[in-house]
């Protein structure tokens, strides 16, 4: 059989791939995500459902154990693995296509959109613009950044473009401190995006030496730099029908 490492998107159910919705709605074991919760309308009834998410701070299941279900079920179900964004951005994708590549289980990686690229998007901010920014840079804000090593804050603080943090609701005013000191001017402007994509969204722009005050609760994403002093969100109304994730599992 085969094991599917399914990116679910950032949080709204409506941007998980076409592909990804066909592979689900197929599953025999379905391990998912914290963050992809709402996606397993899409499983069928007969379906086996493992929650394996993880929280900040918590990890009731660990990777290892993860790795171990997935070899498992994968040698005789057709598995699919529900990670939150994308397999292969932050999120051990990589880990477990190494652990099934090990054990002989076939696998494909199916592809989904990041809150690196969505939170920007959905919050308005582009994370390139001409004239504004012509890179963008990605770290995880999970790491002390007083770990970081010699030179790395510097490195930032000389770029053009924009940063992008991730997971940093711990760090974040820390993290803010040290680019200050690299020499980052302290009134660039910083968004923060929190549950991006979903109804539970919140956007706070405010400059990077302010950005410690946020106080924005996990998911959450940072963005430093001009970019950030955007704001391109539409005017009008969502016009999308959201029916088609609106039923029960059924086989």
């Amino acid at each position: 059989m085969t094991v599917y490492l399914v990116g679910a998107g950032p949080g709204d159910p409506e941007l998980l791939s076409v592909r990804g919705a066909r592979l689900l709605r197929a599953a025999d074991v379905v391990l998912h995500d914290r963050l992809a919760r709402p996606l397993l309308t899409l499983a069928p009834a007969g379906a086996e459902v493992i929650d394996v998410g993880k929280s900040p701070g918590a990890a009731p299941v660990p990777q290892e154990e993860i790795n171990r279900l997935l070899v498992e079920h994968g040698r005789c179900r057709r598995v699919v693995r529900l990670k939150g964004g994308d397999p292969f951005v932050f999120a051990r994708g990589a880990e477990e296509a190494m652990a099934l590549k090990a054990a002989g289980i076939e696998f494909e990686i199916i592809p989904g959109i990041s809150s690196v690229v969505a939170a920007p998007a959905a919050a308005g901010v582009p994370l390139t613009c001409r004239g504004v920014a012509r890179s963008f840079t990605v770290l995880t804000g999970h790491e002390d950044p007083d770990r970081w090593p010699p030179g790395y804050a510097e490195a930032l603080a000389s770029l053009a473009g924009t940063i992008v943090v991730v997971m940093a609701t711990t760090h974040i005013g820390r993290i803010a401190e040290r680019l200050i000191e690299a020499g980052l001017d302290p009134h660039t402007p910083t968004a923060a995006v929190r549950a991006a994509t979903t109804p539970a969204q919140e956007v706070r722009r405010v400059t990077l030496a302010t950005i410690g005050n946020a106080l924005l609760t996990p998911p959450s994403i940072f963005l430093i730099g001009d970019v950030a002093g955007l704001d391109l969100r539409p005017t009008r109304p969502d016009l999308r029908a959201n029916g088609w994730l609106q039923t029960s599992r059924q086989g």
